[in-house]
């Protein structure tokens, strides 16, 4: 009779066992994974920020610098198109998350040896190659390891909040800092070692499929992502409007991103007259609305729906460049920036929170994919060349505006948005339930 007692105890007890190992394994998973992406956007914006430093000895135009920019930017969405599309395709995305955090640790840290101008492109070239790889590999991960009322947090913190807090308030810091003391070569160096120790964590803690293996809720159009059967191809995943409305809106949004990030550190010493440590702390103030937009964005649009959000918040986020311009005050522009930097909550949204309630899972990596890739190839690659052109014909505040009009697209793009977010869905279901039982009720009474 004992042993009966203790089996039924230790049954009622498994599910309760089994949700803690799950939530505990997403929160480790969260963490590892915001590390690991916090580091390519450190390495990402390292080169920005060092520039000035760069151009002391290797003299770079707007033109050139805008081109380094966007052939990292070219690199890095062929391959989230390919690694995405490869990973779906085996069932794995461990070994290939290992091999490009190593690759794009290693790329990066190359930079601090070249000679010239086309040896740093070279660098970036590569080390966009690897990057490419971690968002799309990182957010499939991450959604099926989050809780239904998490997923959008979460997916806000691995990609918004981990960007912002590694390339937009610790880059800044840390690399001027280190060039400042040791130069710019050494700042580019010493950047292997973290994603070197984040590949090793990730070899021993992540795994393919998480305890209790989350599902997905996709919207209506969607496959059942759980049904046996051949996985969805490209043409399929493409049928689904909210893909191509994200497919556009990273197009202009990444030109929003891109050009800011490039050209404001050059703008602030060169045309506002910045001091160098004035300058990084600006930067530092993009940084910290990235950190807390980056996790409140897609938080409140779990509550009030991914649409609504994307429009006001984009709305917001075509100001930012537009204070850079007309702001002179360093206090007052860098509250204006933490104000207005709202963008970067948003890309969580059209980057991977829609995606992924959009379509089934065996096409979720290569969704991810086909948004960043496009995105990066249009808005990251030739956004910045077009920029910077434009900057030495007509001045940098050119760039600015470039920028502001991105956001300005971003906004009439959204409004083209199937809502996906589950807790609105469920909300318009019973109200649309409440509407059809109070008809069915008063056609009964008459």
């Amino acid at each position: 009779m004992s042993r009966i007692r203790t089996r039924v105890r230790l049954d009622g007890a498994a599910p309760e066992a089994a949700e803690g190992a799950a939530a505990r394994y997403e929160n480790r998973l969260l963490l590892i994974l915001f590390l690991a992406f916090g580091f390519v956007f450190f390495d990402r914006q390292a080169l920005p920020f060092l520039a000035p430093f760069i151009s002391e000895e290797i003299h770079l135009s707007n033109t050139e610098l805008g081109t380094l920019s966007g052939v990292l930017a070219l690199t890095w969405a062929l391959s989230g198109l390919v690694a995405g599309r490869l990973s779906d395709k085996l069932g794995r995305r461990k070994p290939i998350l290992i091999t490009a955090v190593v690759l794009f640790s290693c790329f990066s840290a190359a930079g601090g040896l070249v000679t010239g101008f086309l040896g740093l492109l070279a660098a970036r070239a590569l080390m966009g190659v690897a990057e490419g790889a971690v968002l799309p590999l990182a957010q499939s991960l991450m959604v099926e390891a989050s809780r239904e009322g998490r997923r959008g947090l979460n997916m806000g913190l691995l990609q918004g909040s981990s960007a912002g807090l590694m390339g937009g308030i610790v880059a800044p810091l840390a690399v001027v800092w280190l060039a400042e003391l040791h130069g710019w070569r050494t700042a580019l160096l010493v950047t292997i070692v973290p994603g070197l120790l984040i590949a090793a964590w990730i070899a021993r803690s992540v795994r393919e499929v998480p305890p209790g293996g989350r599902a997905q809720v996709v919207d209506p159009e969607a496959v059942d992502m759980t049904a046996a059967g051949p996985k969805p191809t490209v043409r399929e995943v493409l049928g689904h409007r909210n893909i191509v409305v994200c497919m556009a809106a990273a197009c202009c949004y990444l030109t929003w991103f891109i050009v800011i990030v490039t050209f404001t550190p050059t703008y602030l010493l060169t045309v506002k007259d910045f001091s160098s440590g004035t300058m990084s702390g600006v930067m530092t103030c993009l940084g910290v609305g990235w950190v807390l937009w980056g996790f409140l964005t897609p938080a409140i649009s779990d509550r009030i729906g991914r649409k609504p959000t994307m429009i006001a918040f984009s709305a917001t986020a075509a100001l930012c460049p537009l204070a850079i311009v007309y702001v002179d005050d360093p206090v007052s522009l860098g509250l204006l920036i933490v104000l207005t930097y709202t963008g970067l909550g948003c890309f969580t949204l059209f980057m991977a929170t829609i995606p992924a309630e959009t379509v089934p899972r065996g096409a979720l990596a290569t969704a991810l994919g086909l948004v960043m890739g496009v995105g990066e190839l249009a808005g990251g690659f030739l956004a910045p060349v077009i920029a910077g052109r434009a900057s030495d014909v007509w001045g940098l505040q050119t760039a600015m505006f470039i920028s502001s009009g991105g956001a300005v697209a971003v906004v009439l793009l959204s409004f083209g948005l199937r809502e996906t977010a589950p807790r609105v869905l469920r909300r318009r279901a019973a109200r649309a339930a409440g509407v059809a039982s109070g008809s069915v009720m008063s056609g009964a009474a008459e």
